[in-house]
């Protein structure tokens, strides 16, 4: 536990002029604090999914840090939307402490043989549904032209420990990640569903000579569930 509280530290520090910037120092310092209890608390709810076997043991870690986040800025009178963005900020700044080139040579290694092959292997794996809590998805084979590989979230882990949570409402700013990273990470997203918003999947088109903005606030284009805005 202490180890994972360790690394949820590391990264506020990190990214404390964020906090800084919106409460002033006095009251950031007090809100971290109170945000590492608070994911201290939390961790021992998040549920098992196999450990450094499965490859969004990761992406799972990423949700308790959030909601200790939100709930903290809640108390101290903010709102799910101030979350958010702390949220997307300090996850940008995160990942732009890697220089340009590293980013985009780990984004070039998503579109190789090696993880073709161990994400095909993860997929197959994950349609056992041997946790209750984990990641339920279908490797997409791209066309070359539209996208180069997809991948077909039917469960997701974090959708589920949210809801246990009664936080669902904090999904969509933690799927705004994606753009995030893969904007950083100089990879081509395009997104229509999600389950944080209701959908029957998240179907990620990745394409490697594609581009990807991240604006805030994010325009939530999966909010309609790939259907046209009324």
């Amino acid at each position: 536990m202490e180890k994972l509280v360790g690394k949820f530290d590391r990264l506020l520090k990190r990214s404390s002029d964020v906090l800084v910037d919106r409460y002033g120092e006095e009251t950031a310092a007090v809100m971290r604090r109170e945000m590492l209890d608070e994911h201290r608390r939390l961790i021992p709810e998040v549920p098992y999914i196999g450990g450094r076997r499965n490859i969004y043991a990761e992406t799972l870690v990423m949700a308790p840090w959030a909601l200790a986040l939100y709930r903290v800025v809640v108390r101290h009178g903010g709102t799910l939307e101030d979350s958010g963005e702390l949220i997307h900020r300090i996850h940008k700044a995160e990942i732009e402490r890697f220089p340009k080139v590293l980013r985009h040579w780990v984004g070039r290694q998503r579109f190789g043989r090696l993880r073709k092959r161990k994400v095909e292997k993860a997929a197959r794996q994950s349609q056992a549904r041997r946790y209750p809590g984990d990641f339920v998805f279908e490797r997409i084979d791209g066309d070359g032209e539209t996208f180069d590989f997809g991948i077909d979230i039917t469960e997701c882990g974090i959708v589920k420990y949210l809801q246990t949570q009664g936080a669902d409402e904090l999904g969509p700013y933690l799927c705004d990640g994606d753009y995030v990273m893969f904007e950083a990470m100089g990879i081509g997203l395009q997104r229509t569903k999600t389950l944080a918003w209701g959908c029957d999947r998240c179907d990620f088109r990745l394409s490697k000579r594609g581009t990807t903005t991240a604006p805030w606030p994010p325009e939530f284009i999966e909010q309609t569930c790939g259907q046209p805005k009324t």
